[in-house]
């Protein structure tokens, strides 16, 4: 086949993508039977197509990146960062609300929103990435290397909580990994954790007790009793999510015979694994998280093959920010975590989440295919 002379990186990767891709279609187009006939007058058509292009334009779109060299995103990153607090704030204070939370910017002309976290996520990884190669002599110094990595990481997350919890969570846990693997200082990653936790109770503890205060606090409040207390009337979304899975048992109901797609919010995006469940069954589930852990220990393999610390680090980061939200997803379907609103990557309908995903595997081909091709040359502070 000799198309597959112009595909380069792991091809593993590769591999799951596809099959992931592949999934998100067949899927999607099921879920998607609830959103039709409210918005569309059952034209499920209409989402399929539209599903379809973006999929397509994002493994595209991970093709082009997979081809350039990934030391150019060490300057990108750069810009980016710079770009990232200006654009979540404005979203904040402009942005496209939807259930009390602005987190996206409506993209003048089509119908797509983009969300500018997914843009923040990227650029706050690979920025980190390369402050932690570029700081390796001195990656023990607390003003030298540890103060310029967490300033732009405390901010970034900050500008991204009031509207969504989960993301500013989960990409601050995505940082202090990096920052372990980058060897920073351990005193400085436990003074980090430590700062955390106590962030997170005096949150927990201002939620609990005046939840007015922050514009989503009731949500959050409603979320945690919901899954504390495992009340069914309402935490309607896991109940229904519960219902999908039991009912679709180990071999599923079949392809399009999903009953709780009619019942279950965001059954094309936040709860689409409750859906596959149903449809598909137990196997393919387990399939699934196969996938993405096959994702992680190639990824991990990329980042030891790499011969340079921004590659390496920047392989890690990217690939752990993907499983981790996959991970949360999953947990979430099968009621093992509170509600979130994380996407299944790869999988969920989504927009522009869909092209960062595929811009973010895209990065870690390209650190595959530099190390295949023994052609890391130059030097990453440099770059």
């Amino acid at each position: 086949m000799n198309l597959l002379k112009y595909i380069k990186g792991d091809k593993v990767i590769w591999t799951v993508v596809l099959l992931l891709s592949l999934l998100s279609v067949l899927v999607v187009y099921s879920s998607v039977v609830a959103l039709a006939y409210r918005y569309k007058n059952g034209d499920t058509a209409s989402y399929l197509i539209k599903h379809i292009f973006i999929v397509g334009s994002g493994i595209f779109l991970m093709y082009l990146i997979h081809k350039v060299k990934y030391s150019y995103f060490s300057r990108i990153s750069q810009i980016a960062i710079f770009l990232a607090a200006p654009l979540l704030l404005y979203t904040l204070l402009k942005g496209v609300s939807a259930g009390e939370a602005s987190r996206w910017l409506a993209i003048p002309g089509t119908s797509l929103t983009f969300q500018t976290s997914d843009f923040a996520k990227l650029a706050l990884i690979t920025y980190v990435a390369r402050m932690l190669s570029i700081k390796q002599d001195v990656i023990k110094d607390f003003k030298q290397a540890f103060l310029p990595i967490i300033i732009p990481v405390a901010i970034i997350c900050a500008l991204i909580l009031p509207a969504n919890f989960s993301t500013a969570a989960l990409l601050f846990l995505n940082c202090l990994v990096l920052m372990f693997v980058g060897r920073m200082n351990a005193k400085h990653l436990w003074l980090l954790i430590g700062s955390g936790l106590v962030f997170i109770t005096l949150l927990l503890a201002l939620i609990w007790n005046f939840p007015d205060v922050i514009p989503r606090g009731p949500t959050w409040k409603a979320r945690l009793e919901n899954f504390q207390n495992g009340d069914s009337e309402s935490n309607f979304q896991a109940e229904q999510a519960k219902i999908a899975i039991a009912t679709g048992g180990v071999m599923g109901k079949g392809p399009g015979n999903s009953i709780q797609r009619n019942f279950l919010p965001q059954a094309s995006s936040d709860f689409i694994y409750a859906i596959v469940i149903e449809e598909w069954g137990l196997m393919t589930a387990v399939v699934i998280v196969f996938l993405y852990i096959v994702l992680l220990f190639r990824g991990i393999r990329i980042a030891n093959k790499s011969e340079k610390a921004f590659g390496s680090i920047l392989a890690v980061g990217l690939t752990f920010s993907l499983v981790f939200q996959a991970m949360i997803n999953m947990a979430v379907a099968v009621n093992l975590f509170p509600v979130t609103g994380q996407p299944l990557p790869l999988v969920s309908m989504g927009g522009t989440s869909i092209w960062f995903t595929s811009i973010a595997i895209g990065i870690i081909l390209s650190v595959s295919r530099e190390s295949e091709a023994g052609g890391e040359g130059g030097s990453v502070a440099a770059a």
